[in-house]
């Protein structure tokens, strides 16, 4: 378990942005002998090969084949969760010199719960489009690591209110200090020294670049007993990692595949997003011949795995009573009658068969019939698909805030369940 946690916390740290998220796990899947295939080639696959392939440098598509059972007999088993967080990003113009003080301006990237960042060690990191010395187009990773941003809050003298009510105007509230100075540096000048510090020598000019702002505090294990993970990113990171540990832990004898989707916290409408074409296309470059892919994916189920909402005992009215999913208490079935969850009767009870099986307790969700449901990348992969599809997740606390918690045991869990069903023979 200490390993497991770890390892977890340690890919946590390696991924404060959804590219270098993709980078660490492309990393790890070399390590285990996954071939990566580059989109624009040719792709020659075998059987009983191990593979990945990346779009955007934001999503990732992993699979196994099997060494003899075909395809179209026996399906894939698939899990499938994204690689974005609500964060704050950048913006292209972001110069601001104010009372002395050198900021820049910030756009509000998916749902922020934007309270915590205020008052925080912040850093940048992202990615950095740029010309070489030789004229050529190049892309390089960023990441300062350091603290080097703050947004300050008011002090309540100033605000008498602040504790009663406070709303948060995202254009004038949330601009970043960088630090003081009588003239504006140039923020394009700044990521050009920064990738000069981490050993990019061929630059020679910065042409645009996609960076967001993360806390620095690093995940840490929190309770009495260290039975909480408190970190950043938790939605949806961890279920990247659950989903990456149980693939290479599984070494099935059937065909497996994960899927780590961007933008699924805008939508998810983006040639890296769910929505988007990414997972089709690999499957009809692995299965070309339609018939067979259509029976191949008859006999295919994915796992979207998406974190869910812990019952607060201090919010506990916010939850249907008897769907309050605890920390702790096992992985969540997510449902809702009007689909914004894909899950159904046969998925749901697949899923708790397998938990069964490994001895694992399971928890259902389902909102309050008064309150609005959000949505995964489930029923989206579902309908472009075809494909008999379930929504599950760790609870957790604090979901899109900076600092997220989820519960250590159901880490264990959920990866239990995972390997059991890239491991089974029926699905």
């Amino acid at each position: 378990m200490a390993d497991l946690i770890a390892d977890l916390q340690a890919f946590l740290s390696a991924s404060p942005t959804p590219y270098h998220a993709v980078a660490e796990m492309a990393g790890r899947l070399r390590a285990a002998g996954f071939i990566q295939l580059a989109e624009e080639d040719r792709w020659q696959t075998q059987a009983g090969g191990r593979y990945f392939t990346l779009r955007n440098g934001s999503s990732v598509v992993a699979w196994t084949l099997p060494k003899a059972a075909p395809l179209e007999e026996t399906g894939v088993r698939m899990v499938g969760a994204h690689t974005d967080s609500p964060c704050l990003k950048v913006k292209p113009q972001p110069d601001l010199h104010r009372q002395g003080y050198q900021q820049l301006g910030v756009e509000v990237y998916g749902g922020v719960l934007l309270n915590p960042w205020f008052d925080r060690d912040l850093s940048m990191a992202g990615r950095v489009d740029y010309l070489s010395a030789k004229g050529e187009r190049k892309q390089a990773l960023l990441n300062f690591q350091r603290p080097v941003a703050v947004i300050p809050s008011l002090a309540i003298h100033l605000d008498r209110e602040a504790n009663n009510s406070r709303a948060i105007n995202a254009q004038t509230y949330l601009p970043v200090i960088l630090g003081q100075g009588e003239s504006k540096a140039e923020f394009r000048q700044i990521l050009k020294q920064q990738l000069q510090a981490e050993g990019v020598e061929d630059l020679d000019q910065v042409l645009d670049y996609e960076i967001s702002l993360y806390d620095t505090q690093p995940p840490g294990l929190v309770g009495l007993n260290q039975e909480f993970l408190t970190s950043a990113r938790l939605d949806n990171l961890l279920s990247c990692y659950m989903g990456l540990s149980s693939l290479l832990e599984a070494d099935s004898e059937y065909a497996t595949l994960l899927v780590c989707n961007d933008h699924e916290e805008v939508g998810s409408m983006s040639a890296a997003g769910a929505q988007g074409p990414m997972l089709k296309q690999v499957l009809e470059r692995l299965m070309p011949d339609a018939e067979a892919r259509n029976r191949m994916l008859s006999r295919s189920v994915m796992i979207s795995a998406d974190n869910a909402h812990g019952i607060h005992p201090n919010f506990a009215d916010k939850h249907d009573a008897n769907h309050g999913p605890l920390l702790n208490a096992g992985p969540v079935i997510k449902l809702n009658a009007n689909q914004r969850y894909a899950t159904n009767s046969e998925t749901s009870a697949l899923f708790r068969d397998l938990a069964r099986l490994e001895e694992v307790p399971v928890q259902a969700f389902v909102v309050r019939s008064d309150m609005g449901c959000g949505s995964t990348i489930g029923p989206i992969t579902s309908a472009e698909l075809g494909v008999r599809t379930l929504d599950i997740g760790v609870p957790q606390f604090a979901m899109h805030s900076i600092r997220e918690m989820a519960g250590v045991e159901d880490v264990r869990h959920l990866c239990k369940v995972l390997t059991r069903f890239y491991r089974e023979a029926q699905v």
